[in-house]
């Protein structure tokens, strides 16, 4: 896994969030960031721009069972309560979520299931349940030519969510999106916050409160 850019969060300081945790929409003029790399692909650049400010992002991942991402990328979340001095913490309780991104021309229900199954390999891999641990979430995105009914309705009402040791040790969650950008449509499931990201022929609604916004709420209090 590529570094994971880190939002630490303490009792004194809470981030204000730009539109939609910072997801922001940029000119085509605008100068590119030097940290995020450039796809081959006008969709993927403008979905990035819209995910750098909270998500290190990779161009391709390749390690999961020979499965091609075209896009990956990564978020970590600590929280942590300072007494007296901040030296001493306590409640400390950590969020991380990894996206990928994958593309399929006419992505079937068998394909999503796939991808199911991959985020259930990881988290059994990549979680390190303990107290600290509130929330791993794996959500993958399929970026299609045509979004059927069935992927549609399989998308929309989907679930995963595991708690870990009855929800002492947090919890993981797979999530899923599929988006047709030529036909400006996209499906996500209930937990797919990350779907407004994808849709960039629509502007960001800088009321409509992202992921990392709630999680950060919760955290803190």
């Amino acid at each position: 896994m590529g570094t994971t850019r880190d939002v630490i969060v303490t009792d004194a300081e809470t981030p204000t969030p730009r539109a939609n945790d910072g997801i922001a929409d940029r000119s085509d003029g605008a100068d590119w960031p030097d940290d995020v790399p450039r796809w081959d692909d006008a969709y993927l650049n403008s979905v990035a721009l819209r995910l750098c400010h909270h998500y290190d992002l990779a161009r391709e991942y390749t390690e999961v069972r020979g499965e091609r991402f075209r896009m990956y990328g990564e978020l970590s979340v600590r929280h942590e309560r300072h007494v007296l001095h901040p030296s001493i913490t306590f409640a400390q309780h950590e969020a991380e979520e990894y996206v990928f991104v994958t593309e399929h021309e006419r992505p079937r229900v068998s394909d999503l299931e796939a991808l199911e199954a991959i985020g259930e390999q990881l988290a059994e891999e990549w979680v390190e349940a303990d107290e600290d641990h509130y929330s791993t979430d794996f959500t993958f995105v399929v970026v299609a030519k045509e979004l059927s009914e069935d992927v549609r309705e399989f998308v929309s009402t989907y679930e995963n969510r595991t708690l870990l040791k009855f929800g002492y040790y947090g919890h993981t969650e797979i999530n899923l999106v599929v988006v047709a950008p030529e036909n400006e449509t996209s499906v996500g499931s209930r937990s797919g916050e990350i779907e407004q990201a994808f849709r960039v022929w629509e502007p960001l609604d800088p009321d409509e409160p992202g992921r990392l916004s709630r999680l950060l709420a919760w955290l803190s209090r």
